[in-house]
């Protein structure tokens, strides 16, 4: 008779280990049963004994499991779950190993003409609590909990990313592993999550930097250096697409390390871009001299410099805002709204009829009707008339949970203008 060799896609057998058990309360149930995996602190009604960052049962207050997730002892977001009812989990190592191959293999027919972009997106890739990027032939890793700090599960994601394994768009064209696993900690989320101190830096490895590409554009990578995770790798999409629109002059406002100014040079008689960062411009002038272009960039608050602008009758094409997050929390919506508001109107002024007004926003809190009713009012005191091309959202490698609002927060439109 022939051998039967097991494969790695057969069932998991192993019962899940006997776990703490986290009572939630009827609100709390509630949240669980319309499909998102948190659960806040206010809602717990009894966790005795649960050590920090515990995989745990959570039970309804008449005592039936909901499901399976992970503890936080400190975070306002008590419980993220990890799978529903009394779905068999053999070890939380294994099963962050199975999920990471599992975010690869997604990311295998929706990423295309880069080598860089995101691999885990947290609670969006059923991981909660961690984030990883691919830079070229650079990975980036950032733990944001308890549960995925622990020793055996910060092995288990090292081990996964170095083999690898296919279908695995971690692996460079050689096929090799990585040069390099780097680590960037959020000091700001450690410290919420009491967690112990700890610096950036290699897990793995011996490379931190690297050259990237996306959509034919290169751009220099340092793992340890820039914001956020040291490139938006979210608006990677949306890059190209306000390139096909893009033409004239062209003003970059936030431009950081240069994403949409590089973008928009080929279709543009001339860019000028505009970053409040000596850094974040120096960097995006490397990246001009890689791609073989020529930009002019301007260290200024981009508020004050688009209201002089627009007072002094400067005329531009194309128009791209793309600021910070002006609201943290809910609380700071109306100051919000205020800002973009402000921005889009200087911006309206200053752009020729038929231009092109790029407008984004990366606070989940402004929603996209509140970012196209600010855009509305502006577009009314400027007295000019919109257009919407394009209303546009993250790259697709950040995907958004229907049920999880939290994971969909970037708001990309394209107006043309006239008067």
């Amino acid at each position: 008779m022939p051998k039967k060799f097991p494969t790695s896609h057969q069932p998991h057998t192993a019962a899940t280990p006997s776990l703490p058990v986290v009572k939630i309360s009827p609100r709390g149930a509630a949240r669980l049963k319309s499909g998102h995996p948190w659960v806040y602190r206010s809602d717990i009604t009894a966790a005795e004994n649960v050590p920090p960052g515990a995989m745990v049962h959570v039970a309804d207050q008449r005592g039936k499991v909901l499901g399976t997730a992970l503890y936080s002892s400190s975070s306002q977001i008590a419980i993220r779950m990890l799978a529903k009812n009394d779905a068999e989990i053999p070890s939380l190592p294994s099963l962050i190993a199975e999920r990471i191959r599992a975010a690869l293999a997604y990311r295998q027919h929706l990423v295309a003409d880069t080598d860089a972009y995101r691999i885990v997106f947290s609670e969006a890739d059923f991981l909660p609590g961690l984030i990883i990027d691919r830079y070229n032939d650079v990975l980036f890793v950032q733990i944001l909990t308890q549960a995925m700090d622990a020793e055996p599960v910060r092995g288990a994601i090292i081990q996964t990313l170095v083999e690898g394994r296919a279908p695995s768009p971690v692996q460079v064209d050689s096929g090799a592993p990585p040069a390099g696993i780097v680590e960037r900690v959020d000091a700001r989320i450690r410290d919420l999550e009491q967690l112990p101190p700890r610096q950036s830096g290699l897990l793995w490895g011996t490379k931190s930097s690297t050259v990237i590409q996306m959509n034919g554009v290169r751009f220099h990578y340092d793992a340890l250096e820039g914001q956020k995770t040291g490139a938006f790798l979210d608006q990677r999409e949306n890059y190209a697409t306000a390139a096909r629109h893009a033409h004239g002059q062209a003003l970059d406002a936030f431009c950081y390390q240069g994403g949409f100014a590089l973008h928009l040079a080929p279709h543009c008689s001339g860019v000028t871009g505009v970053d409040s960062s000596r850094p974040a411009l120096e960097m995006a002038d490397k990246n001009a001299a890689l791609n073989g272009r020529e930009i002019e960039w301007i260290e200024a608050n981009a508020f004050d410099l688009l209201r002089d602008y627009a007072d002094a009758g400067h005329r531009y094409d194309t128009v791209v805002l793309d600021p910070p997050a002006f609201a943290k929390t809910k609380r700071d919506l109306d100051k919000a709204r205020s800002g973009y508001k402000e921005l889009n109107l200087r911006a309206l002024k200053m752009l020729s009829p038929g231009g092109i007004l790029v407008t984004c926003s990366c606070s989940f809190h402004v929603s996209a009707a509140d970012l196209l009713e600010v855009v509305a009012a502006a577009a009314n005191d400027a007295r000019k008339t919109l257009r919407l091309l394009e209303d546009r959202t993250q790259a697709k490698d950040h995907p958004i949970l229907l049920n999880v609002p939290e994971t969909g927060y970037l708001k990309c439109m394209i107006f043309n203008v006239s008067n």
